[in-house]
């Protein structure tokens, strides 16, 4: 990593820490909602950004780990900390016996099978009364507490998140310039020429999912903390299209761009909330301004160079690098 991206990433940081202390309650709130999504989305980066696979389950993982959380503390009384790691091992643990079914599949059928997978986890959470609470929820979920201080404010779980995000988005760079790095973006460029070099093409896709699945796991623990309430609504269908969405927006293949899509589409209702009705109209015009103007989505604003290299016909980027902004 360039010293000089390291300096404004630490910029960026500093002042991401200071926003809670000129923000009211409810801009803390919908900020830790933010990096809470941020977080999520790099993880589907992996899947989509990376490995170039199209998962439509990203919400069922981000909602297996928030509900045996909500399930572990409330109903059998386990330490937060506890069942958070427990809820990280077990939401991979799904993710790996899942991936190794369905990853055979690519294309719109890998697609199709993964937003089947979401609409039963749907299903199965809003019927399995005595277990999840049907559509009623999971509530009373205790908050963590950090050196014996309860995170249970919306400034202290901003910091607490962001720290979590930061770490997490260090890791995903670390990964992204390693060999397993170079070995996703390889299958998500030629899957053929992949296997031909004797890599194994379908655990590298199953790494991917099960990475992919443990930010979506840290995510929706970070979510059962941070609400201190699941329900199945939180984690149907039409959240993974938004998580997919958000990772479109930023920039799929860029870790800069997932975080920027997830704060954008995150915002964006709030800062529409004056349309009225028109809401819908007014964002999905503006999605298409975006995926039009800026084809790699709001990394180009970020880095010109990407617009630059990428954005122009008949430039073609370098095959070492994926062709993806990092």
């Amino acid at each position: 990593m360039k010293r000089s991206h390291l300096l404004y990433g630490l910029a960026v940081l500093v002042l991401a820490a200071l926003l809670p202390l000129v923000m009211q309650g409810y801009g803390n709130r919908l900020m830790n909602t933010a990096l809470i999504s941020a977080i999520a989305v790099i993880g589907l980066n992996f899947v989509f950004g990376y490995a170039g696979l199209i998962s439509l389950a990203h919400a069922a993982f981000v909602g297996v780990a928030a509900y045996l959380v909500a399930i572990l503390t409330t109903t059998h009384g386990w330490n937060p900390w506890l069942a958070a790691l427990l809820a990280i091992a077990a939401t991979c643990l799904c993710a790996y016996v899942t991936g190794c079914i369905l990853l055979r599949l690519k294309g719109h059928y890998l697609a199709l099978a993964t937003l089947g997978l979401n609409v039963s986890f749907t299903i199965v959470v809003s019927n399995w009364l005595d277990v999840t609470g049907g559509s009623n929820g999971i509530s009373g979920i205790p908050a963590l507490s950090l050196a014996g201080i309860a995170l249970d404010d919306e400034r202290g779980f901003y910091w607490f998140s962001l720290a979590v995000l930061a770490l997490l988005a260090a890791l995903a760079a670390c990964v992204r310039h390693s060999h397993a790095g170079r070995a996703l973006m390889a299958v998500r460029d030629d899957e053929l020429a992949t296997a031909m070099t004797g890599l194994p093409v379908t655990r590298i896709k199953v790494a991917a999912f099960t990475l992919g699945a443990a930010y979506a796991a840290v995510a929706g623990c970070l979510f059962a903390f941070h609400i201190r309430f699941v329900s199945p609504e939180d984690f149907n269908f039409s959240h993974s299209i938004i998580y997919l969405a958000m990772l479109i927006v930023g920039g799929e293949g860029s870790i800069v761009g997932a975080m920027l899509g997830a704060v954008g589409v995150t915002l964006l209702p709030e800062l529409l909330r004056g349309v009225g009705n028109a809401y819908l109209l007014v964002f999905g015009l503006l999605v298409l301004v975006i995926l039009v103007v800026l084809p790699r989505g709001l990394i180009s604003l970020v880095d010109p160079a990407t617009y630059r290299r990428r954005g122009r016909p008949g430039v073609v980027a370098p095959a070492a690098h994926g062709g993806r902004p990092s």
